[in-house]
């Protein structure tokens, strides 16, 4: 696997002028790294000051969907964190659960669903109402079976009983379905993310930096002041 997630961040103020000035960012990172990028594309907290995302890439299917262009980094973080510590099989399950919609409305949804997994079950390569009727009658015993009947049941008929009574969503990978667990809030805002994970942070600029990067607001400023003044007009000369 590559990058849990990546995102392209881009100078709004130079956006604002009409250039696209940005760098992918890759998930989880840095304090540094993100001073450094930052500085790259000249966010300083001089020059400029605000940042956006113009997009998402992710190897867990399906998440870039759920995510804004005005994400904070640092929930960015965290999330990246949290699905990096995750093994293939929940990583799974998080992305069959994203798939039928549930807990996507925020980052903060997103982090609270890799932190309650368990309220779900996902079975692994069932894709239809067949499949999950075969399993229930024949690995899970849900029914006692005669042997000369097994090949005719209609196990799409009793999947598709299963998978109504479950509410459940077929997704790319598999079945999944909750569980009716208790589903915790363990994240309720940003104040919750730990220190390790909290990265965002301007660039540190010497002061002959400092220096150049306030004349040049002067400078802009100033050439903005001139083009707003009326042109004297026949009247004027």
């Amino acid at each position: 696997m590559g990058a849990i997630l990546e995102a392209y961040v881009t100078n709004l103020g130079k956006y604002a002028e009409g250039q696209l000035v940005g760098e992918t960012l890759k998930f989880p990172t840095t304090t540094e790294e993100v001073q450094s990028l930052l500085k790259r594309i000249g966010v300083d907290g001089v020059r400029y000051e605000e940042i956006f995302i113009t997009s998402f890439d992710s190897d867990v299917l399906g998440l870039h969907e759920h995510l804004g262009e005005y994400e904070n980094i640092d929930e960015l973080n965290y999330l990246a964190a949290l699905l990096s510590d995750m093994d293939q099989s929940d990583l799974e399950k998080f992305e069959a659960v994203i798939d039928a919609g549930e807990y996507t409305g925020s980052v903060k949804d997103l982090i609270n669903l890799t932190q309650n997994l368990d309220c779900f079950e996902f079975y692994s390569g069932i894709h239809s109402e067949e499949d999950l009727g075969r399993m229930y009658i024949l690995d899970f015993e849900a029914m006692t079976v005669p042997e000369h009947l097994i090949d005719y049941i209609d196990y799409e008929a009793y999947g598709r009983d299963v998978r109504i009574n479950d509410g459940g969503h077929f997704a790319p990978g598999g079945y999944v379905a909750d569980n009716h667990s208790s589903f915790v809030e363990l994240y309720t805002g940003r104040d919750d993310i730990p220190d390790e994970h909290r990265v965002f942070s301007m660039p540190k600029l010497s002061i002959r930096e400092q220096m150049a990067a306030f004349k040049e607001v002067i400078d802009r400023s100033s050439l903005e002041g001139e083009r707003k003044l009326p042109k004297p007009g026949r009247e004027d000369r």
